[in-house]
C-alpha cells in the first residue's frame, strides 16, 4: 500500500521492543506537510519509540514508515544517518551539546556540516538564540550554562537548518513550567511560519492545545477517538497482530 501523497510522514503497523518488552504494538498514522501532530499519553506509552522509528533512529520490528515517498524502514543506516543530518530535527528531554564547543557553535553545527559559511551560519543561528532567549549565551560553553540554557540551545540547533520535520521528544522536560508555554509557542510558531512539520510528544496533556491534531498512545498502542486540538476525531488506526 502507497502512502497518501500528503502525508510527509506515513507509518503502518509499526511494532518494536526493547528486549522483548513490547513498546509498539501494531500503531498507524500519517502526518501531513506542515502539520503540528502532538503525540500524548503517559510516561512508558510508548511516545519516544514512535519518534525513533518514524525518524529513522530505530528500525520497527514490524511494519513502515515512509518519508515523502521513500520507504525509511528500508535504508540502511548511513542512508538513514543522512536523511536524519540534512531533512530532520531533533529535541530530545535532555540537551546532547558538544561541550568543548559554544553555544552558537554547538547551534550551528546542522549547517556548518551543510557547508554553509561562517558567517551566514552564526547570522541564522544569532536569530534561534535570540527567539529562544538565549543570545546573550552564545559565547558561552554548555558547562557554563544552566540546564534550561543548554535545552533552548538544543531547541535552536534543531530549527537552525529549518528542517522539513521536528521531532520533539519531551522538549520542555529541564524547564520550569513558567518557560514551558514560551518554548512550545517558539517551536509551534517556527514550524507554522517555515512550513516545518512538528512531531511533539509530551505527557503534559496541554502540549495538544497547541497543536493542529492530536494523538494519544497508551501501552504502545493508539487510543480511539483520539482528537485535534479543535476537538474532531483523529485519522489514527491501530491493528494489533495475534
Amino acid at each position: 500500500m502507497a502512502p497518501p501523497d500528503n502525508d510527509v510522514l506515513w507509518a503502518r503497523d509499526l511494532e518494536h521492543a526493547h528486549r522483548g518488552s513490547p513498546a509498539l504494538l501494531g500503531v498507524s498514522l500519517g502526518v501531513r506537510q506542515g502539520e503540528i501532530l502532538a503525540v500524548t499519553g503517559p510516561r512508558g506509552s510508548g511516545k519516544t519509540t514512535l519518534l525513533g522509528c518514524l525518524s529513522g533512529q530505530l528500525r520497527p520490528d514490524a511494519g513502515e514508515v515512509w518519508f515523502n515517498g521513500v520507504p525509511l524502514h528500508e535504508l540502511g543506516q548511513a542512508s538513514r544517518d543522512r536523511l536524519r543530518r540534512e531533512r530532520f530535527g531533533w529535541v530530545g528531554e535532555s540537551p546532547q551539546l558538544v561541550p568543548e564547543l559554544t553555544a552558537w557553535e554547538n547551534a550551528a553545527l546542522p549547517l556548518l556540516l551543510a557547508g554553509v559559511g561562517g558567517r551566514e551560519a552564526r547570522r541564522t543561528v544569532s536569530e534561534w538564540l535570540e527567539r529562544l532567549d538565549v543570545a546573550e549565551c552564545a559565547r558561552l560553553r554548555p558547562a557554563a550554562l544552566r540546564q534550561a540554557q543548554r535545552q533552548r540551545v538544543a531547541i535552536a540547533r534543531a530549527l537552525a537548518h529549518k528542517p522539513d520535520v521536528l521531532f520533539a521528544d519531551e522538549p520542555t522536560a529541564p524547564l520550569h513550567r513558567a518557560d514551558r508555554a514560551q518554548v512550545l509557542r517558539t517551536l509551534t510558531t517556527a514550524g507554522r511560519t517555515h512550513a516545518i512539520t512538528v512531531v511533539l510528544a509530551s505527557h503534559e496533556p496541554e502540549v495538544a492545545t497547541l497543536a493542529d491534531r492530536s494523538v494519544t498512545l497508551l501501552d504502545g498502542r493508539a487510543a480511539a477517538g483520539a482528537s485535534t486540538a479543535e476537538g474532531s476525531k483523529d485519522e489514527v488506526t491501530c491493528s494489533l497482530s495475534g
